[in-house]
């Protein structure tokens, strides 16, 4: 569904990628692991628009889109939740979540959005109580289902999920994580950037590993949470094949 040919991005004088290649299947959850500061959210804007490629060919659906619009992408099927939530703050919960489906057509909007947002409430019961609330008004962990909940709002064939445990606790990033395993049952693909490699490789098919804008290391998922190196970077002291 999307492929990542010899990626290069600068920011001025600076390459921040270089070279990067990788490829996410229909149906996968596939991991980007690494340390701040090794470019997997300049990845993900680079595959969105948001940061221009010096170099490189980005491929979604099989068709080039490189430097393609944001606004294009998402009619295209493939939506960013992004680092930070930047949810609309004075908006309540509930516009929030009709802004999502902005890009869809008009008359599928009407037609389906009683029904969307009730699959939103399904999955995260919270916003339902919280649809009047000011979205800025709600903790750290609401906020990423409201972010997560305005991406599904578009209908996406797949989602680019970036950093969606930072600053939470450890009991919403379980629920976030299952919440993001259950998409691949419901047939949404998923690229899902994470410092926390233990959470994203313990749900995601395949992984890649990054380090200062280059992929270091490939593999199944359980592979790289088995390989010494990965665990001694990223897994840290104690590491036990399953997260808590």
């Amino acid at each position: 569904m999307l492929r990542v040919r010899s990626l290069t991005t600068h920011y001025g004088g600076i390459q921040a990628l270089k070279g990067v290649s990788l490829h996410v299947d229909t149906g996968e959850i596939v991991a980007l692991v690494g340390a701040n500061g090794a470019g997997k959210t300049t990845i993900l804007n680079t595959i969105c628009g948001m940061v221009p490629a010096s170099s490189g060919e980005v491929l979604f659906d099989g068709k080039p889109v490189t430097n393609a619009a944001p606004d294009r992408l998402v009619r295209m099927g493939l939506s960013q939740v992004p680092e930070g939530r930047q949810v609309f703050a004075p908006m309540t919960v509930l516009d929030n979540l009709k802004l999502g489906a902005y890009a869809r057509p008009r008359a599928e909007k009407k037609r389906e959005m009683k029904s969307d947002l009730e699959f939103i409430y399904e999955t995260f019961p919270i916003l339902k109580e919280r649809s009047k609330q000011h979205a800025g008004t709600l903790s750290g962990g609401e906020q990423q289902m409201l972010a997560i909940g305005r991406a599904l709002m578009s209908k996406p064939k797949m989602l680019l999920l970036d950093e969606p445990s930072v600053g939470l606790a450890p009991l919403v990033v379980k629920e976030i994580f299952r919440v993001i395993s259950r998409f691949r049952d419901l047939g949404t693909t998923v690229l899902l950037v994470e410092q926390n490699a233990r959470a994203s490789l313990g749900i995601a098919d395949r992984g890649y590993v990054l380090e200062t804008g280059k992929i270091l290391l490939e593999d199944a998922a359980s592979e790289l949470l088995i390989n010494k190196e990965v665990q001694r970077a990223y897994l840290g002291k104690g590491y036990r094949h399953v997260w808590e």
